[in-house]
């Protein structure tokens, strides 16, 4: 079980990217969070098997088809124990 916080930038509000990471987060069996910031950026929380977060991680680095990332700063976080995967904010 590895927990991940990934920033991602570039054209990525206005997009569906939520929606989108939402979807392909449930397809791969991790819990935690998606939301929009302030700065325009989508911060995401992903917790899970390794192999599962990590490929929600590389799966945005390109995002939904609207989209043009320009780039992905993903941590270690804490894992929180989450039991489904949530758009907020």
């Amino acid at each position: 079980m590895k927990a991940v916080q990934a920033r991602v930038s570039g054209r990525v509000q206005g997009v569906a990217f939520r929606w989108y990471a939402q979807q392909r987060a449930q397809q791969l069996g991790v819990t935690g969070w998606v939301r929009n910031e302030v700065d325009g950026t989508v911060l995401l929380h992903a917790e899970g098997e390794d192999d599962a977060v990590d490929a929600l991680v590389e799966w945005c680095r390109q995002g939904p088809p609207s989209a043009r990332v320009s780039g992905v700063a993903a941590r270690d976080a804490a894992v929180t124990g989450a039991s489904r995967f949530e758009v907020t904010g």
